[in-house]
């Protein structure tokens, strides 16, 4: 009896406090691309000194030109956060619907049309078992190698993009700190120019110093932050979908399934040719 190996794939929604996260995420995004280092300027001493607000766009041009490209490491890191959250939460690599629908044809005895299930529904759960099942026919210990490799695989391609926070991470505060000695440098030429006497050029030189190195913490503290979080909820989601692949393959009658060919993979390797060819003049 054959089951059936089709099945609806629901999208599932993220519950409340990912919703809550994922808010959150995307309102510091907003913050940090915009840098919003807007304060308000003390009023001069007198009566008729006036009070005087900064906007945002006002600290960003006072930043100088660092300002760009950290903005844009902003953006990047909101946007890896998002997609890595996502990516390495067991529902999203193992998904409950695909394994039980796998266990179910795995118990029916049917690893052909588990095979083309898991090769129908891409997810590192069913990448892995398609890969593992694809190995069947060659014994236990090739089924389990294939399974461990294409394990490490999926845990190295989101890894690199979790390595990229690092990067973010390590950069920002060397682009700020460009900014501070660009800044520095307008500011002795200020000095060097008009000395003393003229405070708003040298105030300006001083402000692109001070809001470049603040930028370029502000989006490096965070991105070291997210870093470590999100590797070690791979690290856990890793050892999850480990354990449910394995306890797939713990008892396989690989006795009854030798030199079964299970995949679709083509196999290149054959006879020597020169073997062939003696045999067939002796026939």
């Amino acid at each position: 009896m054959q089951t059936n190996t089709a099945t609806t794939m629901t999208r599932h929604t993220p519950n409340g406090p990912a919703r809550a996260f994922l808010c959150v995420l995307l309102a510091f995004g907003l913050f940090a691309s915009l840098n919003l280092y807007a304060q308000e300027a003390a009023p001069a001493e007198g009566a008729a000194a006036e009070a005087t607000q900064h906007t945002m766009i006002d600290r960003f041009i006072e930043g100088g030109w660092v300002m760009y490209p950290i903005t844009a490491c902003s953006i990047a890191l909101v946007w890896l956060t998002v997609d890595l959250w996502m990516r390495t939460g067991l529902k999203k690599m193992a998904p409950p619907a695909q394994v039980a629908q796998v266990q179910d044809l795995f118990r029916a005895g049917d690893y052909v049309g588990a095979y083309q299930f898991c090769k129908g529904n891409p997810s590192a759960f069913s990448n892995t078992t398609r890969v593992a099942l694809s190995f069947l026919g060659d014994g236990h210990d090739a089924t389990e190698g294939a399974l461990f490799s294409e394990l490490n695989k999926a845990n190295a391609s989101i890894q690199t993009r979790i390595n990229y926070l690092s990067v973010i991470g390590v950069c920002t505060p060397m682009i700020g700190l460009t900014g501070t000695v660009t800044g520095m440098m307008s500011a002795f030429s200020t000095l060097k120019t008009s000395g003393a006497g003229d405070p708003a050029k040298l105030s300006g030189a001083i402000g692109e110093v001070l809001i470049a190195t603040a930028s370029g913490l502000f989006i490096a503290v965070p991105a070291f932050m997210f870093f470590y979080f999100l590797r070690n909820r791979l690290q856990v989601s890793m050892s999850d979908l480990q354990e449910i692949c394995t306890a797939l393959f713990r008892k396989m009658p690989y006795g009854h399934l030798k030199d079964a060919h299970v995949g679709e993979e083509e196999f290149y390797a054959a006879i020597p040719n020169w073997v062939a060819g003696e045999a067939a003049p002796a026939a």
